[in-house]
């Protein structure tokens, strides 16, 4: 890794690190209950007591935002997972075997690439319903093509080299290349798109959260944070500024690390 890349992975982590204090301190503790209201705290504005401020309903901004960056962390996390595993195991095997089983794995990666994300996330909502776990599910199969065309795309290419023509010599199995010779080549644009793939992840849930179709109240999520800001903007303008800048400093840092890894 050069020294510039080295500079940018080292900021990259500063700021997720900065983010995942947040992430884990909500999964322990929150100086408030998130979801209590006070009638006396509506609109309180930024002190020590509140460092972060009150919303329209009195509840600690920065409770919430503990929490609803919780909560954004655990939903990108859990799809792109999802997207890698699945997305993987097919783009290995239609790249390593190719034929007939690539041609009819890959037809269905492509019809299923073909729809818009938001828009199959969305049918996916209009259909089961809204719900963290729901969001997952839904989020972490549109993750599954593209994660599948870029292991695909590897494998084609790291099947013909010497090292696995050596391993077919000395009797090595294709489940033994598939995943023991192979798979470990691929770690480097894996990692790379993995950060891609859990930026877009955050970003889609904090949209679908935004139009209420993702978490639901009173469940704290930053996407519907920022929903229920933007009338008060211009009166209590922090209610929008902690989650937004917990969003970018996510996507900015997580950016700068995938940038460093390529």
């Amino acid at each position: 890794m050069s020294k510039e890349k080295k500079t940018t992975f080292i900021i990259g982590l500063v700021l997720v690190g900065f983010v995942l204090l947040f992430v884990l301190a909500g999964f322990i503790h929150t100086p408030y209950n998130p979801n209590t209201m006070a009638a006396s705290l509506k609109f309180a504005k930024p002190s020590l007591s509140h460092p972060f401020g009150c919303d329209n309903m009195g509840r600690d901004v920065l409770s919430r935002v503990m929490k609803g960056a919780s909560t954004t962390f655990i939903i990108g996390m859990s799809t792109v997972l999802i997207g890698l595993v699945i997305g993987t195991i097919i783009g290995s095997i239609t790249g390593y075997f190719g034929g007939i089983v690539d041609e009819i794995l890959m037809r269905l990666n492509d019809t299923l690439a073909s729809f818009p994300s938001i828009l199959m996330a969305l049918v996916f909502v209009a259909l089961f319903g809204t719900g963290k776990y729901k969001i997952i599910i839904a989020l972490g199969v549109i993750f599954i093509p593209s994660f599948a065309r870029i292991a695909r795309s590897e494998y084609i290419v790291q099947k013909n080299l010497d090292y696995v023509s050596n391993a077919r010599l000395i009797g090595a199995s294709n489940f033994r290349n598939i995943f023991v010779h192979i798979l470990p080549n691929t770690r480097k644009i894996m990692l790379s798109s993995f950060t891609i793939g859990f930026n877009n992840a955050v970003l889609a849930e904090a949209g679908m959260s935004y139009m209420a179709l993702g978490v639901q109240p009173p469940t704290a999520s930053l996407g519907r944070m920022l929903a229920e800001s933007q009338v008060y903007l211009f009166r209590a303008p922090w209610m929008a500024l902690a989650p937004g800048l917990t969003i970018v400093i996510t996507v900015l840092g997580v950016s700068l690390i995938g940038n460093s890894l390529k």
